[in-house]
């Protein structure tokens, strides 16, 4: 079917340049059509997503592309190809559709970038729970920016991350995606990875748009029944700060329903509040599948051409990974069920993107001959993340390993690489496809990176990460008595749809350790031989039999799969060569059934004595031990300084001063200081958070919620000051009307090491009127470290 639209006028999207307006009015539709589609070529004998098909022969795909291309899915990243080969590969189908195609315009290239490229030999980092355990958006948006040169070079244009979900159920098993349970930690680096990605000319994709953590039991694509507060004041505030202070050229809808409605074909989210309010002009990309899903999986389309037009009517510009439903566009169009000028409005958007990244007027003449996608910056970057975001839960003066005699190295990720990457990494996401065919890259063990650092050491896994086989207990026993330290590493293996035990499809109904962990480390533990537990996870557990009380290990490592220098930086801070620093980016749960888990829950949310439950955190959000000790104190808002006793929303908390309040008006912004210093012999970093309790308002308030956090490096001795200037939107909310206000009242502003404790505090005073907050309106607070 070949249709012209001779009126494309009014329906394209404001800002559309001269020459995209010129392509549109001159394409055919089943041109447009091409335009607003993928193409997942050349997959291989295996498949890497449910749904995915079969393998598609070049002649197939030939004929498919014949009036053009919208997208080349995963070219990369589908199955393992020498960068250089697939590179020269690449930069000729691209001729090939700038020759061959009537308009000559080349495809949109896509991957996945979540822990790096995910690409045969590609540097892999710290997954993005690390990132949030780091407190570092400087250190995020040079990994980004790295990751973006690598891609650029390889000539992908676009990278499907960062996931700006925040975490509510640690039972989801796509815990290790997201960066933290706080919208503003997830918001603060999140948009730190897009400035980075973006600045090396690459485009960033936030997924998943919008709730899709909220899902019922933690299970993947459930239903959502998240309230319209919810929604606003914790989901959405984190892909509104990428959108507007990082400039985010492309969004990716989440597979959801909110209350019955599919995101993926909900236009008050996706074109109302996205584009309407926030002022989004880029593109926006399905999710794998998700228009198919409108029919198969939600039961709101009765057929292909049904589900498309939702889609497209709901402001989904390009069905990914490959042509399913929008081709039936065609028959809507000429149907006249579908007005043809919302097909032209998608396809400005993309043309405009193509135009963008120069895509346009590129030149495909030479493929790059030589490429390095682990570079010693890569590894630089990887290495300084893993250090930063290693957490210390439980340190009885074993650790540093100053001396450690015989080391035992025990447990069932002590000698695997792929225990130290995330589920999107391209060892764990494709390459377990492909037994046999090497990593591509140095990835050393747990194991390898201590007999590096100490010498010989001894090993016995003891068990596998799941299952109930306990027959190697007798050797890891043995091996731990005949040690002067046990380092025992347990925790995940990350993979997809029932492979693994946390990633993308891999649910739990428990967060006990899987199989028989925990009983291998009690064993190790009764021996008598100190023991210091290594968790390489990607999910928070229930480890209060390790933290708790006198009959656990010694000391307690958190680790949210660390990447290709994990390892190393395993290795160097134990031997104490740095100083662990990390933060726990999620409170660790008691249990499974210990709902809630996020610290910002109001005071219902918490222990009280009409119930037999307790939901206290056995680690709260914000906690991490060092080998050094920090004192924090002046604590100033406005300028002025003081504290009374305040309530940690878990026990009172007394702390001295003068209960001075310093007034701010609610539409203004205010600063707040204070001075941390480093008390101890070692250098050491410490995260300077500032959380807000307010006592009464309009609506239940979180018991704390953080307004400002700073990473701070300091040397033995050394104190800085960090001034926050905090705008008052920071402690906006939804009234009762769904306003975002910020309501005039008393807020204390309180100074600790986590979200439960409290070194000083400092009342601030909101004055009058309410302020309901605009589009314009500042969201991110300003951080200055001043040094003595």
């Amino acid at each position: 079917m070949t249709i012209q639209n001779t009126d494309v006028g009014a329906a394209l999207p404001a800002g559309v340049s001269p020459r995209v307006q010129a392509l549109v009015a001159e394409m055919t539709l089943d041109e447009k059509l091409a335009q607003l589609v993928g193409y997942w070529v050349d997959q291989g004998d295996e498949v890497v997503a449910p749904l995915s098909g079969e393998k598609v022969t070049t002649a197939a795909y030939t004929d498919a592309t014949v009036h053009g291309l919208g997208h080349l899915t995963r070219v990369y990243g589908t199955r393992p190809v020498d960068p250089v080969e697939r590179a020269e590969w690449l930069w000729g189908e691209q001729r090939r559709l700038q020759t061959e195609t009537r308009l000559g315009i080349p495809a949109l290239v896509h991957e996945e970038c979540l822990t790096g490229f995910a690409a045969w030999q590609a540097a892999t980092f710290p997954t993005p729970l690390a990132w949030g355990a780091s407190f570092d958006p400087d250190a995020v948006e040079l990994m980004a920016s790295a990751i973006g040169r690598s891609m650029r070079e390889v000539g992908v244009h676009q990278g499907l991350a960062p996931v700006l979900d925040v975490v509510r159920d640690a039972r989801w098993g796509r815990v290790d995606e997201c960066i933290a349970e706080d919208p503003y930690v997830v918001g603060t680096i999140g948009t730190a990875y897009v400035r980075g990605l973006q600045g090396a000319g690459v485009h960033a994709t936030l997924k998943h748009f919008v709730g899709y953590s909220a899902s019922r039991a933690g299970r993947n694509h459930a239903p959502v029944s998240a309230g319209q507060r919810e929604l606003q004041d914790v989901f959405l505030p984190p892909f509104e700060m990428a959108v507007r202070d990082g400039g985010v050229r492309s969004v990716m809808n989440s597979y959801t329903e909110i209350d019955g409605v599919p995101v993926a074909s909900n236009p008050d989210l996706l074109t109302d509040l996205l584009r309407r309010r926030w002022g989004f002009d880029g593109t926006v990309v399905s999710d794998y599948f998700a228009v198919e899903f409108l029919r198969s999986m939600h039961g709101i389309a009765g057929s292909l051409g049904e589900a498309a037009q939702l889609a497209l009517e709901a402001g989904i510009d390009v069905e990914l990974p490959g042509p399913d439903a929008y081709p039936h566009l065609a028959e809507r169009v000429a149907s006249g069920a579908l007005p043809e000028s919302v097909v032209d409005r998608a396809v400005a958007r993309v043309l405009t993107e193509k135009e963008d990244l120069g895509l346009l007027d590129a030149d495909f003449t030479d493929a790059p001959a030589e490429i390095d996608l682990d570079d010693a910056q890569h590894r630089a970057l990887a290495h300084r993340l893993a250090l930063e975001s290693v957490v210390l839960l439980r340190n009885d003066g074993v650790l540093p390993l100053r001396a450690p005699g015989r080391i035992a190295v025990i447990g069932p990720n002590a000698d695997s690489g792929e225990a130290l990457m995330g589920c999107y990494s391209f060892a764990n996401h494709v390459l377990a496809h492909h037994p046999g065919v090497p990593l591509g890259f140095s990835l050393p063990t747990v194991r390898e990176a201590l007999a590096s650092r100490f010498g010989a050491v001894s090993y016995a896994a003891g068990c596998a990460v799941e299952g109930s086989d306990t027959t190697g207990f007798a050797e890891a026993v043995a091996t731990a008595e005949a040690a002067d330290i046990a380092i025992v590493v347990v925790g995940d293996r990350a993979g997809l749809f029932g492979r693994g035990t946390v990633g993308e499809g891999n649910d739990a109904d428990s967060l006990d350790l899987p199989g028989v962990q925990r009983e291998l480390v009690e064993a190790v533990v009764a021996t008598g031989t100190p023991v210091v537990l290594v968790l390489l996870t990607g999910r928070p557990y229930a480890l209060d039999w390790a933290l708790d009380g006198a009959s656990g290990p010694a000391a307690v490592l958190q680790a949210f799969f660390p990447g290709e220098e994990g390892a190393p930086a395993l290795a160097a801070l134990l031997a104490g060569d740095a100083t662990p620093s990390g933060r726990l980016p999620v409170s660790l749960p008691r249990s499974a059934g210990a709902q809630p888990y996020s610290y910002l829950h109001p005071l219902l949310g918490g222990p009280s004595g009409v119930t037999s439950t307790d939901p206290t955190p056995v680690r709260p959000f914000g906690f991490g031990l060092s080998y050094t000790t920090f004192e924090r104190g002046d604590l100033r808002a406005d300028g002025v300084s003081g504290s009374a006793a305040v309530s940690s929303g878990i026990a009172a908390v007394e702390v001295p001063g003068s209960g001075t309040v310093a007034d701010v008006r609610a539409g203004d912004a205010f600063t707040v200081s204070a001075r941390v210093t480093n008390t101890g012999a070692r250098h050491g970093a410490d995260v300077v958070q500032v959380y807000a309790h307010r006592a009464v308002a309009s609506v239940t308030r979180p018991v704390a919620q953080l307004v400002a956090y700073a990473r701070v490096d300091l040397e033995p001795g050394e104190s800085a000051e960090v001034r926050f200037t905090v705008p008052a939107s920071r402690l906006a909310y939804s009234d009762r009307a769904m306003r975002r206000v910020v309501e005039p009242g008393d807020v204390e502003l309180r100074l600790g090491p986590s979200c439960a404790e409290v070194d000083e505090a400092v009342a601030l005073r909101i004055t009058g009127p309410l302020y309901e907050l605009s589009v314009g309106d500042a969201r991110v607070v300003d951080v200055e470290v001043r040094r003595d």
